[in-house]
């Protein structure tokens, strides 16, 4: 049964750690204010930090419906095995998009009730009027067409295309491990086994740039796999990335000192975690006040809260 608490569960992920090192105060609006926000007799500063949380913007909105595309093709190849076309993929795709912007411009109401089951566009909702920017359109357009044929022509499209030589490790919807008492959440696109190589493939699938934190993210992919199969050494795990925009893919191979870098990483960052915490057992939050702004202009015009924030 579900169960309505006070305060939200304390846990810990790499986007977790890295919003606390962008911006506190964004940090305790995620995670903290916004909690039970989507329940109808919440405050309403949580219910609208709740909204805002669940505000999306053109390149994420692209991502997201990349991942969930290629998820369903993968799921559909395994079942019939038959590929959609590059063409039908890129419409598919691009009818989403299109629903998201019907939503933003047409469903705001919907939206505002609901946020979770409709789409609302960042650059819509601060924009304040319904056209999206051309630049951004353009850009949209070029990587549309950019990841499909890469994913299509992939390494590992081609590896699920034998399916006799792998095994897939089915997915679940929230992967998790502990450390203490903390729960470490995981997310990771895809993971199977390379029978003919005895090997380990996690594989993630970038619509986006490369990142200093991309490492310590394949670590804790790495040691949640060795932890949770009790896989004998990191030699059997391969972690890929494959690059969807540039249509190159980069293998990782990952030592016993990443995976100490990234416990560490765990320890160094809940204890700043704790430094927002009246109550750790309970994790309960410090006043919203208490959150410093780490105010940069060009971040700030980018997140979600800034109405919050200077009252837009």
């Amino acid at each position: 049964m579900f169960e309505i608490k006070p305060h939200p569960e304390l846990s810990w992920s790499i986007s977790r750690h890295k919003t606390l090192l962008e911006c506190p105060r964004k940090y305790g609006y995620d995670y903290y204010v916004s909690h039970n926000g989507w329940l109808r007799d919440a405050d309403s500063l949580a219910r609208h930090t709740y909204r805002l949380k669940k505000l999306t913007n053109l390149e994420m909105l692209f991502g997201s419906i990349v991942h969930d595309t290629i998820y369903q093709v993968i799921t559909y190849f395994l079942k019939t095995r038959q590929v959609p076309s590059e063409e039908k993929l890129i419409a598919r795709i691009r009818q989403q998009l299109n629903q998201g912007y019907i939503d933003s411009t047409r469903r705001e109401h919907l939206w505002h009730d609901k946020p979770k089951h409709y789409t609302m566009l960042h650059e819509i909702y601060y924009g304040h009027f319904d056209q999206l920017p051309e630049h951004k359109i353009a850009k949209i357009q070029r990587r549309l067409s950019s990841a499909m044929n890469n994913f299509l022509t992939s390494q590992t499209f081609r590896d699920i295309q034998s399916p006799e030589n792998i095994r897939f490790v089915e997915s679940e919807d929230f992967r998790y491990m502990t450390i203490g008492d903390i729960k470490i959440y995981i997310v990771m696109d895809l993971v199977y086994r390379d029978l003919t190589n005895d090997k380990w493939v996690i594989v993630d699938w970038k619509t986006g740039k490369s990142s200093a934190e991309d490492r310590n993210q394949l670590a804790l992919y790495a040691l949640y796999l060795k932890q949770r199969y009790n896989i004998d050494t990191l030699d059997k795990i391969v972690i890929r990335n494959e690059y969807l925009l540039e249509g190159y893919h980069k293998e990782h191979a990952l030592n016993s000192t990443d995976l100490i870098n990234v416990q560490n990483l765990f320890g160094m960052s809940i204890q700043e975690m704790s430094n927002y915490l009246i109550d750790f057992e309970k994790n309960e939050p410090v006043e919203i006040s208490q959150f410093p702004m780490h105010q940069e202009e060009r971040k700030c015009a980018r997140c979600n809260y800034q109405e919050l924030c200077f009252g837009t």
